[in-house]
């Protein structure tokens, strides 16, 4: 299958699997999972700052659009893809940098307490990026987080479980031609 092909397929999922399952889900009125930014996560290592910003956006309005909300999930998953680089280059280790798999998995990044890092920093500043807009203040400081952190744990867990039941091949890539 089509690289391209694969990446269409995904991005229908998790919208899909965001909207329709997902979203119905509120804990307390507090707690709301998100996996759909997992999407920008999985992208590859070597995509350009760019054209992931773009899909990211694409990815985010999608989202919007569906919840009929100005932009707050495209603005959360443009900063993550925004971000993304420089924390890769950060946790990739240096010594197999030249012979690397294509994208972010939990043997790609070196073990799971480098991949825990990485999907739980992009899943606080998602969820704190994306809670700071939607209340556009921090008004009742401890509500928003409590929030922020409560579906944080909650998106990871979920993110680990679609990590563990999805079975993704790993490309990988060398220096020879």
């Amino acid at each position: 299958m089509s690289s391209i092909v694969k990446y269409i397929i995904r991005f229908a999922l998790f919208v899909l699997v965001q909207v329709f399952v997902l979203d119905r889900i509120h804990l307390h009125q507090m707690v709301t999972p998100y996996l759909y930014f997992l999407f920008i996560l999985w992208l590859p290592f070597n995509m350009q700052r760019t054209p992931m910003m773009l899909i990211a956006f694409l990815l985010g309005i999608t989202i919007d659009s569906f919840r009929h909300q100005p932009g707050f999930h495209a603005a959360a998953c443009v900063l993550i893809a925004y971000v993304r680089p420089l924390l890769v280059n950060l946790l990739m280790p240096q010594e197999g940098k030249e012979a690397n798999y294509d994208e972010p998995s939990i043997t790609s990044m070196g073990g799971f307490m480098a991949y825990l890092v990485y999907i739980g920093f992009f899943s606080l500043l998602h969820h704190t990026w994306l809670f700071l807009l939607e209340a556009w203040q921090f008004g009742n400081f401890w509500y928003f987080f409590v929030k922020t952190v409560l579906s944080t744990v909650l998106s990871i867990v979920l993110i680990v479980v679609t990590d563990l039941i999805v079975v993704r091949k790993q490309k990988f890539r060398t220096n020879t031609i």
